[in-house]
């Protein structure tokens, strides 16, 4: 792996570093997001669903759907419903397909291959923190929203400082590497993921952006000692 990855910024990825870099993880993801989360990441997918309120027959556009939780999640809750699941590494959808058939599309969040008004819901776990232009990534998903429809988006967020904030550090930036390096033989991977966390956008300052671009009621829920944040939004 490039050691180039670890410690950039979203702005400063490249996106071939970026895919190479979930590629070579994408056999151990799912197992990863289990053990960095304790599990808990379950049970947020399962909120980011509710928090889109979907109709019964509603469409969905899973972005970042890396290998369909989220999207296997929706039809879950909702069988009935028509559900996109894109991704732009092809590696980590081959994965997802060994789990079950979903409706896997290539996909770039910064040009989204539908048209305008096109979903229901726009829902992602995990993608904002990847992209290198969010905001481009925002009006995006707001083009492809139906009027009235719901963004809602599960990712990292910037911890507030606290009394837990030594022990959160040491998570994040000694056992996350650690156990990644083991089960999967790409520390640099799990080291580049911690860094993410912390330069991207505190929940406060994604609401903005998400204000900034259109969205209305926009909100957010902050979890796992606030280093985890769910916001939700309408167009």
């Amino acid at each position: 792996m490039d050691r180039r990855i670890s410690g950039l910024s979203a702005a400063e990825k490249l996106p071939s570093q970026v895919r190479g870099m979930f590629a070579r993880i994408a056999p151990r993801y799912d197992l990863m997001n289990r053990l960095m989360t304790g599990g808990m990441d379950v049970r947020w997918r399962r909120e980011v669903v509710q928090r889109a309120a979907l109709r019964p027959n509603a469409s969905v556009l899973d972005l970042g759907t890396g290998t369909g939780d989220l999207a296997r999640e929706t039809l879950t809750q909702f069988p009935q419903a028509r559900v996109a699941a894109a991704d732009f590494t092809l590696e980590m959808m081959r994965v997802g397909r060994k789990n079950g058939a979903l409706n896997f599309s290539a996909a770039d969040a910064l040009s989204l291959p539908f048209q305008d008004n096109s979903f229901d819901a726009v829902i992602s776990g995990f993608l904002m923190r990847n992209v290198t232009d969010a905001q481009k990534a925002l009006q995006e998903q707001r083009r492809v929203i139906k009027p009235g429809g719901r963004i809602v988006v599960l990712d990292t967020t910037r911890p507030k400082k606290n009394i837990l904030s030594p022990f959160i550090k040491f998570h994040m930036h000694v056992i996350i590497p650690f156990v990644g390096g083991i089960l999967s033989g790409m520390r640099d991977a799990y080291e580049y993921l911690p860094d993410t966390t912390e330069n991207f956008f505190t929940a406060e300052e994604l609401s903005v952006r998400m204000t900034a671009v259109g969205f209305r009621r926009v909100q957010f829920k902050r979890l796992m000692f606030g280093t985890i944040a769910i916001h939700w939004g309408e167009k």
